[in-house]
């Protein structure tokens, strides 16, 4: 099933979901050292290898990070060719002073922000879909 491109549907229809948890950024240099079903997302810099976690995980770890985070996902099936999606919920995250990170996967975005901001993420996220 191929996945939406128009942004007006995209943004009408995104339907953010909270996911339970907190969740971290972590970096290693030997990915063997974390369990690959652990591991919410990866991507492989120069530098290192950033791992997204849930908290608890780092914890037994004992990964370092210094950002705690929600993750929030719009359950609609978006294409990886869609334009102005993350451009729109950026914007709209950003005029509340909200910072996001964003992964975009094959069927849909998740969006990380700061554990704190997640309520008022989830509103901001809820109103543009109203526009």
């Amino acid at each position: 099933m191929a996945g939406e491109t128009n942004l007006d549907t995209l943004l009408k229809n995104m339907t953010p979901l909270l996911n339970e948890g907190d969740y971290v950024y972590c970096t290693v240099t030997d990915i063997d050292t974390v369990d690959i079903k652990n591991v919410l997302g990866i991507f492989k810099e120069e530098e290192a290898v950033t791992v997204i976690l849930k908290k608890e995980i780092a914890d037994q770890l004992s990964l370092k990070y210094e950002y705690i985070a929600a993750w929030i996902t719009l359950t609609i099936h978006s294409s990886l060719e869609a334009t102005g999606l993350i451009a729109a919920f950026a914007a709209a995250l950003a005029k509340e002073g909200i910072s996001c990170n964003v992964v975009a996967a094959y069927y849909h975005d998740h969006i990380f922000v700061a554990k704190k901001d997640a309520e008022r993420a989830m509103e901001a996220l809820k109103q543009l879909a109203k526009q």
